[in-house]
């Protein structure tokens, strides 16, 4: 990319593996009315708009601009990921501020907030290697200074170590916890009562919590979500569940069972519930604003955006380039590929599930009942 006018590069001369470049703000000066604490009013004081290391230091806060992508920044399960991200987020921590990261849609957009100057750091992938520019403020000494190679493997390392051995701490029970007896976990009467509020199967709601967190009340992710249904420390805020009850397995069941009906009504617009219900599994786990993008991109293709078999194939594009920067995706890069793959666990486990009677319904779920010959609500 060429150099643009009033852009600073501050890096000197590293060839990063993923070529990313890392600009530091333009200062300028401006002319501005200013009140004195006595009173008086200055009218052409010149000030200073450079905001280097000292300053986000006394702030507390950098802020960068990036790109959505597997290695700029991405958004998992609230937990923020994306190799230039955690470079970034270290080299905050060295400096004892936190990060605050504004995510673009394109180049041009980060060149537009550069010259703006309404951040500190840009960060991006394309091909080349960092040049040294004119700059000699004492930010981007310090980040020659901090910086190592060796970092974007570290970084690459820890992210997989993240998504796989570390992604949740949990004790693995048994899917059944007495298959012959009908008994699927511990909290059977809990599945019971708070999925009726959402008209599902009980067993639809013990399968998920099977493949959240294996029926382990005590499991915890490493991007902070807790409990039988993994709710986030912020969901639960916006539930109205106090953090100090996320272990508590029945609180942490009805506060999902609300987040679900939740979902259910932002997925209204698809009618029938089997359906709906895939797509409220996915938000669940991917985030409904992903699988928003994946809709729209299954209707300009002509496929039928509320057929999960036709938008979990998009689902599994948007860790594509070519798919996560289209015009049309609003939240950028996705790992898809675990949220269809939670979808389809579920639904098997489900299946496996459908055997085992409820003794508070006195019937089989898969047959009607003898006064209701309509097709049975728990068929989800």
């Amino acid at each position: 990319m060429g150099l643009v006018n009033g852009m600073k590069l501050f890096l000197n001369k590293y060839a990063l593996l993923l070529g990313v470049f890392v600009f530091l703000v333009s200062c300028t000066q401006k002319q501005e009315r200013v009140v004195t604490p006595y009173g008086s009013v200055l009218d052409s004081v010149t000030v200073t708009e450079e905001f280097d290391l000292t300053d986000i230091q006394t702030s507390g806060e950098l802020i960068i601009a990036t790109l959505s992508g597997p290695d700029t920044y991405y958004d998992y399960h609230g937990k923020s990921l994306g190799t230039q991200y955690l470079i970034c987020q270290r080299f905050a921590d060295s400096l004892g501020v936190r990060l605050r990261v504004e995510v673009c849609r394109d180049s041009a957009e980060l060149v537009n907030k550069q010259q703006e100057g309404d951040i500190d750091l840009i960060a991006y992938p394309t091909p080349g290697h960092i040049e040294a520019g004119n700059d000699k403020s004492e930010l981007a000494e310090e980040l020659k200074t901090w910086y190592r190679p060796a970092l974007i493997a570290e970084a690459k390392k820890m992210e997989t170590e993240l998504l796989t051995v570390r992604k949740v701490r949990r004790r693995v029970f048994a899917p059944m916890l007495d298959k012959k007896g009908g008994i699927v976990s511990h909290y059977d009467h809990l599945f019971m009562t708070y999925s009726r509020d959402i008209r599902w199967d009980w067993r639809l709601m013990a399968a998920q919590c099977y493949q959240e967190s294996t029926f382990d009340p005590r499991a915890v992710s490493f991007a902070g979500a807790k409990g039988l249904m993994q709710i986030m420390p912020g969901t639960a805020d916006h539930l109205g569940l106090s953090r100090d009850k996320l272990y508590d397995p029945e609180s942490n069941i009805a506060a999902a069972a609300k987040y679900i009906a939740e979902l259910q009504q932002s997925f209204s617009d698809i009618r029938e519930n089997y359906e709906r219900t895939n797509f409220v599994l996915a938000s669940y786990n991917g985030g409904a604003h992903h699988i928003r993008d994946a809709m729209a991109l299954a209707q300009r293709d002509g496929r039928n955006p509320h057929r999960w078999a036709d938008v979990s194939a998009y689902v599994l594009k948007l860790a594509q380039p070519r798919y996560y920067n289209d015009p049309l995706v609003k939240y950028g890069y996705m790992r898809g590929s675990e949220t269809v793959d939670y979808v389809s666990k579920i639904r098997q486990r489900h299946a496996g599930y459908q055997g085992v009677k409820s003794p508070h319904m006195g019937f089989h779920p898969s047959q009607p009942r003898k006064a209701d010959k309509r097709k049975n609500k728990y068929d989800l």
